[in-house]
């Protein structure tokens, strides 16, 4: 039992190495960033021993969860179908999803508005500002159309907030001939990537209190992009979001 636990020592390092970056981590995933050192290692040591492990040395995370209400729809503005329940544009090659979500620092409440590429789960446009005027949260869509793979040939679907609706938000998609759709009102998991997205940054990177917006801003800058580049997701068999769009613009080149 004590050659096992010397033998096992080394791996939290590793952990507290990858913490660094990503302090609430799940297991599955820090396994998966780990394995290859696990075999440099000779250590066997399966996802669940590694879960033991982890339980054992006090690092599994817990999550946290609250609540602060960013979306209005209530509103005469136009709504636009929900073009990803139509057969065959659900599959679209290119959809952007967007969504707002809510930080603090001393300073109070600021608002995060998010553009995501549902395929490769990259966050492609970002803007944090002391408000949810369309004005700012247009900013997100304005980086996001900078990658020229989206114009005349997305679909960009939202729930139905009175910023997307708004005038200067489709004229920007129109702009683009980035088609618009949102969620019909019905169903809360139509825009669940959008939020799954705002949850991960919140729970695993956003978990540190600024003291002023301007702190809060470089916050966000940095694990936007720890999230882009280092962050293996589940759903892209263990990939980075980077990893999968570099590979999709250069099959685009290709074409």
């Amino acid at each position: 039992m004590e050659c096992r636990r010397t033998e096992l020592s080394v791996i939290k390092e590793w952990v507290l190495y990858w913490r660094k970056f990503m302090p609430q981590l799940g297991t599955r995933k820090l396994y998966k960033l780990i394995k290859q050192k696990l075999i440099e290692h000779e250590i066997k040591l399966g996802r669940d021993g590694f879960f033991t492990y982890l339980k054992s040395e006090g690092l599994l995370v817990k999550p946290k969860k609250s609540f602060i209400k960013t979306t209005f729809s209530k509103h005469w503005m136009k709504k636009h179908p929900n073009l990803l329940k139509e057969e065959g544009l659900h599959n679209a090659e290119h959809v952007l999803v967007s969504d707002i979500t809510y930080l603090e620092s001393d300073q109070g409440v600021h608002y995060l508005s998010l553009v995501t590429d549902s395929g490769s789960r990259k966050i492609v446009g970002h803007h944090l500002s002391l408000d949810m005027r369309a004005e700012n949260v247009v900013k997100a869509l304005k980086m996001a159309v900078k990658d020229k793979r989206y114009v005349e040939n997305s679909i960009h679907h939202s729930d139905r907030g009175v910023q997307y609706c708004s005038a200067i938000y489709q004229d920007e998609l129109k702009a683009n001939g980035i088609q618009p759709s949102m969620t019909d009102g019905y169903d809360c998991y139509q825009n669940a990537l959008a939020e799954r997205i705002n949850g991960i940054l919140k729970q695993e990177f956003l978990i540190y209190r600024c003291k002023t917006i301007e702190e809060l801003k470089v916050l966000v800058d940095e694990s936007i992009k720890i999230y882009n580049e280092m962050r293996p997701h589940l759903s892209l068999d263990m990939e980075t979001p980077n990893q999968v769009h570099n590979r999709k613009g250069q099959l685009l080149e290709l074409a």
